[in-house]
C-alpha cells in the first residue's frame, strides 16, 4: 500500500493547481498554463510531472502516445494539509493567529467577509 503522497512544493502546487482547474492534461497543456505564471520548458515540467508521479501527487495515462497527467490529490484536502502545517510551523499550532495574520496581510473582500461570517456561524452552531 502507498503512503499518502508528501506536501507539494511551491513549483508542483503551480502545477496542481493547473490540473486541478483544466482537468487531464498533456504536459505541453501544462506548460503552456503555466507560461503567465512561471515560464518554463517542456523538459522542466515534464521532469516535474515524473517526480510528481513518481511521489503519488498525479497520476498518469500511458494509452497512447502522448501521456496524460491528473492530479491524484484533492485539492481541498492538500489546502488543508498545507494549512495545518503552516499554522503547526509557524503559529505554534493556533488556528486564530494563524487567520488573523492572513487578514491583516492580505485583507478579505465583502464578498470573503460573508463566507468567514458563515463559517462562524455553523463553528458556534456545532457547538
Amino acid at each position: 500500500m502507498r503512503s499518502e503522497p508528501p506536501l507539494p512544493t511551491e513549483a508542483e502546487l503551480e502545477i496542481l493547481r493547473v490540473l486541478w482547474t483544466r482537468g487531464p492534461s498533456t504536459v505541453r497543456e501544462v506548460q503552456e498554463a503555466l507560461e503567465g505564471t512561471r515560464p518554463s520548458g517542456y523538459t522542466t515540467v515534464l521532469k516535474f510531472l515524473q517526480i510528481m508521479h513518481e511521489k503519488g501527487l498525479v497520476v498518469r495515462d500511458e494509452s497512447s502516445r502522448t501521456h496524460v497527467y491528473e492530479a491524484a490529490v484533492e485539492r481541498e484536502a492538500t489546502e488543508g494539509k498545507l494549512v495545518r502545517d503552516l499554522a503547526a510551523r509557524a503559529f505554534g499550532g493556533s488556528a486564530a493567529r494563524l487567520v488573523l495574520r492572513a487578514l491583516e496581510e492580505a485583507p478579505a473582500t465583502a464578498e470573503e467577509l460573508e463566507e468567514i461570517r458563515a463559517l462562524l456561524d455553523r463553528l458556534e452552531g456545532a457547538r
